[in-house]
């Protein structure tokens, strides 16, 4: 199974250019048909995972996917399902 990984350190602090990634790592994953995005905020304080996971919550992009897992043994780890 393919699955497609986004290393959000080095952006930590750029609140569009987070946006802009996570919408080019979903569109890609539609369009190549990938069942699996791996998002990777980092543990940190938790705010850079609450923003994705905000993100992910908006209308018109949780329509775009199946479901959303919190990697309850990784804390710094979002896994994105497709279903095609």
């Amino acid at each position: 199974m393919a699955k497609l990984k986004l290393d959000l350190h080095d952006i930590y602090n750029r609140g569009d250019q987070i946006d802009a990634e996570l919408d080019r790592v979903i569109e890609e994953a539609l369009d190549r048909k990938i069942e699996l995005v791996e998002i990777i905020p980092g543990k940190g304080s938790g705010q850079l995972k609450k923003k994705v996971l905000r993100f992910l919550n908006q209308k018109h992009i949780k329509k775009l996917y199946q479901r959303v897992e919190k990697d309850d043994k990784n804390f710094g780890r979002i896994i994105i399902h497709f279903r095609f």
